[in-house]
C-alpha cells in the first residue's frame, strides 16, 4: 500500500471481517511476537502477517539450505526480527519490495539489507521523514485492537537502516537450492520490484497486486510505469502456480495478474467509470480495486 494519507478510505468496521477466509486452508505456526501471525503458505516459505493494523502488511521469510530472504520487515510496531529469528538459524538477508514505512520498519534490526539503487530508496533509508503520515497508521481506528507495550503513536518512528549492497534487475539471489529471481516493477514506487522462484511457480507480488484497493495515488506512483511492469509480470502467468501478495492474504491465483492487466487497460482507456472514494477515485473489478486521483491516467 502507499504511505498513509489524510483521506485515504476507511471502510467501517473493517477489523469485524477478520480472520479472512483464506488463513483456515494454511498452516498456522507459533509466532515470537503477538503482534504478528505466522503462516506455512509452502515448504520453506512463511508469510508474516499483521493482522492488528488497517494495511494487514505480510512480510515472508524465504528459507534456503545456506541462507534465508526476508522480503519486507513490516511497519515496525512489531519485533519482526524475534519472529524470523525463531524460524530459523541461518544467515539472513533483507529485500524490501518497495520502500513505503509499511514494508521497512524491522529494517534497522537486520545486519544485512540490499536495496534498489534510486533516490527514493535512498530517502526512505534514512528513516521517518514524514511523522504524521507514519503516525496516521496508527491512529485507534486503524488498529485492530491495542499497540504492544511500550509503543505508542506519539513516539512512533521509523529507525535508519543501512543499505548494504544495491541489487539489479533480473538479478539471481541463490540461497541454497533456493534460488529467487528480482525483478523490478516500478510504477506503485520507482523502486517497487517482486521476486519470481521460478523452480517452485511462485511470485512474490509486493503492492503491484493484492486482494483489495491498491494505491496508485500518491505523488511517487507513475501510472507509465504501472503499465509497462503489469504487462511484464502478466506474460509470467503461464510459468506460476501462486501469487504471495503483501497485503491482505498471502495466497492468489495467477490469472489475477491477466485480470489486472485488461483492468488497467479499461481503466485507461475510460471504459470503466469511478467511483469517489474520500476525495479519490476507486474504479472497481472482480477481487481487487485501483485507487487513484482524480485525474485520470493519460
Amino acid at each position: 500500500m502507499a504511505q498513509a494519507h489524510r483521506d485515504e478510505p476507511l471502510p467501517p468496521d473493517w477489523c469485524r471481517s477478520l480472520p479472512r477466509p483464506e488463513y483456515k486452508a494454511l498452516t498456522r505456526v507459533e509466532s515470537a511476537d503477538p503482534w504478528f501471525e505466522v503462516y506455512r503458505v509452502r515448504p520453506g516459505v512463511f508469510a508474516i502477517y499483521e493482522p492488528h493494523q488497517f494495511e494487514e502488511v505480510i512480510s515472508y521469510l524465504i528459507v534456503g539450505k545456506n541462507k534465508a530472504l526476508l522480503f519486507d520487515t513490516g511497519i515496525g510496531v512489531g519485533r519482526i526480527h524475534d519472529v524470523v529469528s525463531r524460524l530459523t538459524t541461518l544467515p539472513i538477508i533483507v529485500l524490501n519490495s518497495h520502500s513505503h514505512y509499511d514494508h521497512v520498519g524491522g529494517n534497522a534490526d537486520f545486519a544485512e539489507v540490499l536495496g534498489v539503487d534510486s533516490a527514493f530508496t535512498r530517502k526512505n533509508a534514512l528513516g521517518d521523514v514524514n511523522h504524521y503520515g507514519v503516525s496516521d497508521a496508527l491512529s485507534p481506528d486503524r488498529l485492530c485492537g491495542s499497540l504492544p507495550q511500550g509503543v505508542s503513536r506519539e513516539t512512533y518512528r521509523i529507525r535508519p537502516w543501512r543499505i548494504t549492497r544495491f541489487i539489479h534487475d533480473n538479478e539471481t539471489l541463490d540461497l541454497g537450492e533456493r534460488k529467487l529471481v528480482v525483478l523490478f516493477t516500478p510504477g506503485h514506487t520507482p523502486d517497487s520490484l517482486m521476486l519470481l522462484d521460478r523452480d517452485n511457480k511462485l511470485l512474490f507480488t509486493g503492492d503491484m497486486f493484492y486482494p483489495g484497493p491498491i494505491y496508485l495515488y500518491t505523488p511517487e506512483t507513475s501510472t507509465d510505469d504501472c503499465k509497462k511492469s503489469i504487462e511484464r509480470v502478466a506474460a509470467l502467468v503461464p510459468q506460476l502456480e501462486l501469487l504471495l501478495p503483501s497485503h491482505n492474504v498471502p495466497v492468489a491465483q495467477p490469472i489475477q495478474l491477466i485480470r489486472l492487466r485488461d483492468a488497467f487497460h479499461d481503466v485507461e482507456a475510460n471504459r470503466v467509470k469511478g467511483v469517489p472514494a474520500d476525495g479519490l477515485i476507486e474504479y472497481r473489478f472482480q477481487g481487487f480495486s485501483f485507487l487513484m486521483s482524480p485525474k485520470k491516467p493519460q
